[in-house]
């Protein structure tokens, strides 16, 4: 729902590029969801897409076999995405060779890593926060690169301050993906997976093997606030990330605000229910939706009304403890 409002707001032709990347990404997506899928056929489908962007495996087999996997598990969307791969690659193939680079760059790290946890999903959760950061790395932070990259290939002004972007542009993804992680964590414990980290909650006296649905326990809640607040420092360096973005951009800056903006209400959301059994419980409504819409875009570009704004949205959160420093 989130890209399906923001990627209109780019200008042309970045809007087109950046439709074609979320594309591919949703590919990689559907290879890692799908139940049917034993983790070896994952890390073989993975490979074989990174081919299939990068030119050397045929798409339409790649298409072929994979649609012929999918079961009801995939939605009728995803469906139809897998059937279209070869109309999805031409328009990638329609691009500078300085674009498709950026895109099969973040597929092929998206893919390989996805691949890589895909073997080893469980329900004890990930190690700690380095495995935890890598995990979200994989599958965001390296679209918060390939966005800067693709930014700055767009805009020379944007190009100029591409250190610092780049900088926080894998931040920016991680407090995205962290807000998804902890809003489906119950839809992605039934698909027998928990990329949790152990670590926080062990040190809340923990053991997330032990998690169910029905948890009060505040040690529980201990560690899922201490990850609701480290997801908040992540979307601080989010907005900087967007501050950074010439005002006069304001599509640009609109299709980032729009998603910082959707993300801090669900960390709310989450930090007010902790005992929440299903996604569906913490999800910002969408009168929700339209607020942000229309405020963060009456204030794209004033700098001081979004740090003013983006401080009552995420007031209230709590702050990491030194557990997670």
């Amino acid at each position: 729902r989130t890209f399906a409002l923001t990627i209109p707001q780019l200008p042309d032709p970045l809007g087109v590029v950046v439709g074609n990347a979320y594309l591919l990404c949703r590919i990689s997506d559907t290879i890692e969801d799908e139940e049917a899928l034993s983790p070896l056929q994952k890390r073989e489908f993975s490979d074989r897409w990174i081919g299939v962007v990068e030119g050397s495996k045929d798409a339409h087999e790649f298409a072929q076999d994979l649609s012929g996997l999918l079961t009801l598990s995939a939605t009728q969307y995803e469906h139809d995405l897998i059937i279209n791969t070869p109309r999805v690659i031409r328009i990638t193939q329609s691009f500078s060779t300085s674009q498709q680079q950026i895109l099969q760059r973040c597929v092929n790290i998206m893919a390989d890593g996805m691949a890589v946890f895909q073997e080893g999903a469980n329900l004890k959760g990930l190690s700690d926060l380095e495995q935890f950061n890598s995990y979200c790395y994989h599958v965001a932070g390296v679209v918060g690169e390939m966005l800067t990259e693709l930014f700055c290939d767009y805009s020379p002004e944007i190009g100029a301050r591409k250190k610092d972007l780049f900088a926080l542009s894998s931040s920016f993804g991680q407090g995205l993906q962290m807000t998804n992680i902890l809003k489906d964590l119950w839809e992605d414990r039934n698909r027998g997976a928990c990329w949790l980290p152990q670590s926080i909650f062990l040190a809340c006296d923990f053991d997330l093997s032990s998690l169910s649905e029905h948890h009060t326990d505040p040690r529980f809640i201990q560690g899922l606030n201490e990850l609701i607040a480290i997801a908040r420092e992540h979307l601080n360096n989010a907005l900087q990330y967007i501050l950074l973005i010439p005002p006069h951009e304001t599509g640009i800056r609109r299709f980032c605000l729009w998603a910082l903006g959707m993300a801090l209400p669900t960390l709310r959301r989450i930090y007010k229910r902790p005992t929440f059994k299903n996604g569906q419980q913490v999800k910002i409504p969408r009168r929700t939706v339209k607020a942000v819409v229309v405020s963060t875009s009456a204030m794209a570009r004033s700098d001081i009304a979004l740090k003013t704004l983006f401080f009552f949205l995420g007031r209230n959160l709590p702050r990491p403890s030194l557990i997670s420093l």
